[in-house]
């Protein structure tokens, strides 16, 4: 039987892709190199550390931590690095060796900080005159282990 808090870690690397994909896709092709202020990261640059973060959630799960400060890739390869890293995260997570931490650390930790830089990038586009359409994510449809770039359409967005 699934751990309650571990499938619940996985919905939320669910709706982590769904939101993450709506953010990163259709970007203008200036777009990662786009700079809101002197001392603010590009969008370029968080994607680049959301990866970190993924990849290091991974490590956590292992119980071996390891962070490694990735350099910013094009902006396609770093869009195919976040799902490949959360796809990587979702997979063991579903696998049946134990968390070698509790999942609320998890969560608290490198999930947590995902959600909120890909906030980061979604408020950068609406900056860099590339808004995304806010949605009703209440009603989406999230599956967890839907974790790539293809996610279910929208089923109800704001003008």
């Amino acid at each position: 039987m699934p751990d309650a808090k571990t499938e619940l870690l996985r919905h939320t690397l669910a709706a982590l892709a769904y939101r993450g994909g709506k953010a990163l896709r259709d970007a203008p092709s200036n777009f990662a190199d786009f700079r809101a202020g002197a001392t603010t990261r590009t969008p370029g640059e968080i994607l680049s550390h959301l990866g970190d973060l993924l990849d290091w959630a991974v490590s956590i799960a292992d119980g071996k931590q390891a962070w490694s400060g990735s350099k910013p890739l094009d902006w396609e390869k770093g869009t195919a690095r976040f799902f490949t890293s959360l796809q990587a995260l979702d997979k063991r997570l579903a696998s049946p060796a134990p968390i070698a931490c509790s999942a609320e650390a998890l969560f608290q930790g490198p999930i947590a900080d995902s959600i909120a830089h890909v906030g980061q990038i979604a408020m950068l586009r609406r900056l860099a005159a590339s808004p995304v359409r806010g949605e009703n994510y209440f009603i989406a449809e999230i599956t967890p282990g839907r974790l790539g770039n293809e996610q279910a359409k929208p089923k109800f967005e704001f003008d």
